[in-house]
Formats: structure tokens, sequence, C-alpha cells
């Protein structure tokens, strides 16, 4: 780690210090160079991972598949008789947890893509978290992370700090770990047990005793859910969520602060009792479209020139389980937000609800490769040519092809 007397001067003052005691959600910065084309463009990029895995048809829930309500019970807002969702484009709508959101997609700043995937198939949140920060098509095949290349990926402007980025953990995520230098920082109040230790235990206990996978399973996620009242005092959750994404937003849109970051937030594993429309995972999403707007805020001088890009490691089961929640699936949703976002509109290629069209008879089926819509990001925001993205940030994806039009 870097210790340099700019940085240590940085994190001792109020508002550094504020954004870095929000413990209960995992953050890093890597640096990335000026653009030194395009007019003088100076984008930034930030990934935010939902760490446990998303249920994307509960946050964007397709109402006119018709399907969809027979299929999810209780648990099919939008449809009569159960909470409304806000509506989107007729056949999806969105969790009323996220009006921030909503309004962001009514004027064009976000997009939402539905029915992806990364190549993983499985259902061990271990793996399927490597997948997704290492870019590879399985898991275990790397020790580098795709946001990480990608920075080395980028065209050669001037660097903004040659010491690289911040990460408020004891070590620097997978999905920054690389050539490209990333500085940590470990917050007064860290996790005892890190998220991939408890990932570990719980994917040995569902394989030996699947009664005390569940039990262990619900214990840590109302830990997850309880972390920004024991780090924030009252603030709870949502203030922890918010504190995250609005000093992370100061930082980026400094002008030498750094360009491309990752922040993390746990939690999303919901087996039981999941709450899509008043309890826990309407209480995430509600945190969720506070931290986004936090950060938007934060970004306001230079949002212009920022995309967002919210991702998962895997989707949930279609059906609802006996314990009013969704178990580990295939296939969700992820968000793109930013003033350069092509939004108001939805991306996907609905597969159906229908039995015969699940995944495994299961899951909602993965139709749209994530990598795609990274690599058109990464293409069209950032510069980076085709033949790099696939072959140096995500290796061995020769045949998936970005999607155009994501941002302008």
């Amino acid at each position: 780690m870097t210790d340099r007397p700019e940085y240590r001067d940085a994190l001792l003052c109020p508002s550094r210090r504020a954004f870095i005691a929000s413990a209960g959600a995992f953050f890093a910065w890597s640096y990335m160079p000026r653009f030194a084309h395009a007019g003088g463009r100076d984008p930034r990029f930030v990934v935010v991972i939902l760490r446990g895995a998303m249920d994307g048809l509960a946050v964007v829930p397709p109402v006119g598949d018709p399907d969809y309500a027979s299929l999810r019970g209780d648990m099919a807002i939008g449809v009569p008789g159960l909470e409304p969702v806000l509506p989107l484009d007729g056949f999806f709508g969105l969790n009323d947890a996220m009006p921030r959101l909503h309004a962001r997609y009514q004027a064009g700043e976000a997009l939402i893509v539905h029915a992806a995937a990364t190549p993983y198939r499985e259902r061990s949140h271990f793996d399927g978290q490597d997948v997704l920060e290492s870019g590879m098509p399985g898991p275990r095949a790397a020790r580098t992370g795709w946001l990480n290349r990608a920075v080395e990926a980028l065209p050669q402007g001037e660097r903004v700090r040659p010491a690289g980025g911040l990460a408020a953990s004891a070590t620097v995520p997978l999905i920054l770990q690389g050539e490209a230098p990333t500085l940590t920082w470990t917050p007064p109040a860290f996790e005892i047990a890190s998220s991939d230790t408890i990932v570990r235990l719980r994917d040995l206990y569902m394989h030996t005793d699947t009664e005390l996978a569940r039990a262990f399973s619900a214990g840590t996620e109302i830990d997850a859910m309880t972390a920004g009242i024991e780090a924030g005092g009252k603030r709870g959750l949502v203030e922890s969520f918010r504190q995250v994404a609005a000093g992370s937003g100061q930082l980026l849109a400094a002008d030498d602060g750094p360009r491309v970051a990752a922040l993390s937030y746990n939690g999303w594993d919901t087996h039981y009792n999941q709450g899509v429309d008043k309890g826990r995972l309407a209480k995430l999403l509600d945190a969720l479209d506070v931290s986004l707007d936090a950060l938007a805020a934060a970004m306001a001088p230079v949002w212009s020139e920022t995309v967002v890009a919210v991702v998962t490691e895997f989707g949930r089961t279609a059906e609802a389980n006996g314990s009013n929640g969704t178990d580990h699936g295939t296939a969700t949703t992820a968000f793109l937000l930013g003033g350069p976002v092509n939004g108001g509109r939805i991306v996907a290629d609905w597969p159906g609800l229908a039995p015969n069209a699940l995944y495994e008879g299961r899951d909602l089926a993965p139709t749209t490769d994530l990598r795609a819509v990274l690599m058109g990001v990464l293409r069209d925001h950032l510069g980076i040519s085709e033949n790099r993205l696939a072959t140096h940030v995500f290796p061995d994806s020769l045949g998936v092809k970005p999607l155009d039009g994501l941002v302008a």
C-alpha cells in the first residue's frame, strides 16, 4: 500500500472520514488516465456490486407476462390485489421502493437490462462473485479483475494520480486486483468475518446440513441488514448506504480524484421473508435508491460524463420457496444510469416465464450476457477497443458482441 502524506491528510478530514466510517458496505477505487481525445472529455465509470444475488423479478417485475402472477403468487407485485409498481414500458414495472431511479428512467438517465447473467451457471455465491469480478468465463480462472484490466486497456493520456486509488477494506476486491495500482485503507470498524468467508461457510453447510445452512443464511442476512445501524447509530441502513455513495461521489467529482470506482452493498441473499413490498428487500431497495441518488448529487458537476453500472452475481428462483423467500437462481436485472446513458427504456430479449421457458425448470432464463453490457459501456464511454475488450478485459469472449447504443 502506498502511504503518501496527501492521502493521509485527505482521509483525516471530516468529509473523507464520514465516507470511510460508513461500515456495512465494501468500497474500492482505481485510478485511470484522463482522456486526451474526444474534445478533452474526462469520463467517470462506477460499478456497484449487490452481493448476495438480487431478485430481478421482484425489482423489475414483468407484469405483462401471462405466467407471472401464477408463478409468483403473493410475491407478484403489480397485479390486481397486490402492491402496485411504478410503470415503465407497459410490460415491465419497477418496485415502488425505487422512486428516484424511476424518475431518472423517465428523464432518460437510467436504463434497465433484464434476463441478464454472467457466463456462470451454478449457484455458489463465492464462484458467482468470482466470475462477476474476474470477467472470466468460469470461476477461479484469474487473479485479476476486469475493471483493473480495463484501466490498463484505456487509451493513453495524462495520469490523474500515479499512486492509484483507495479501497476501504483490508483487501482489494478481485474486480480491482491487477497491475493498475490501488490503495487500501482499513476502517476502524470492519467486518470480523469477510463476506467471502461467510459465503464459503454457507456453501459448505449447504452440502453437509441444509437446515444449518438455512439458519446460518438467515442470521448473516440479518447481520447485513443491521450493519448500518451498528455503524451509524440511529441513521440505519439507508444512511449507511447513502454515506458511502456520497463520499465516493465527492472523491470522483474532484479534479484530481479517481475516475473509476467500485462499491459493494451486502445483504441481497433473500432466502427467508424476502419482503418484496414492505420487508427486507424493499428496505434494501430503498437504501440503494437513496445511495444512487446521493452518488449522482455528489457528482452533479461531472454527472454528464458519468456512467454507473449496478450488477449482481446471479438472480433468484422464479417461484418462491416455502419460507416466503427465493433461492439461488440464474438471470436477473442490471441497471445503467448517468448523464451519457441512453435511458428511458428496457433492454431485454424476454424469454418468458412459462414452465418450459424456465432455465432448468426453476429460473428466469438468461438471454443477455452481462459482459456484452459492460463491453458496450467500456467501448463507447471509455474508448476501449473491441479487440482489447474480448482478449484482455474479458478474455475468451470473442463470441460476445458489445451491446450498441447504451450510452451516447
